[in-house]
């Protein structure tokens, strides 16, 4: 059974291992405030799936196009706001839809 996406489940040893880097390199994402695992009653970091995700992400801009963090937290930050403008506008869409089938009725 595998766990929600959002829920945290993998302690730092093995998140690391996941994406590929060593754990202080995690630690050091989270000092520069782009990643922000959960934490264990005991403290312990624990990273979600999507977590993980982000942190794949997040080394596909550093290693494989070479992006300082600076600006892997502006793309990531914009990304995020390009996908709630997204669901705005479907939110909006669905709004007109419901109002043009009212129309077309009377």
């Amino acid at each position: 059974m595998r766990p929600r996406e959002g829920e945290p489940c993998y302690v730092i040893s093995i998140a690391a291992r996941m994406v590929g880097v060593h754990a202080q390199t995690l630690r050091y994402y989270e000092r520069a405030g782009i990643i922000e695992p959960s934490r264990s009653q005991g403290n312990q970091r624990l990273y979600s799936e999507r977590d993980i995700a982000r942190l794949h992400q997040i080394k596909t801009l550093v290693d494989d196009l070479g992006i300082n963090l600076a600006g892997v937290e502006i793309i990531l930050r914009l990304t995020q706001r390009i996908g709630e403008m997204e669901n705005e506008m479907e939110t909006m869409k669905s709004e007109i839809a419901i109002l043009e089938s009212g129309k077309s009725v009377s």
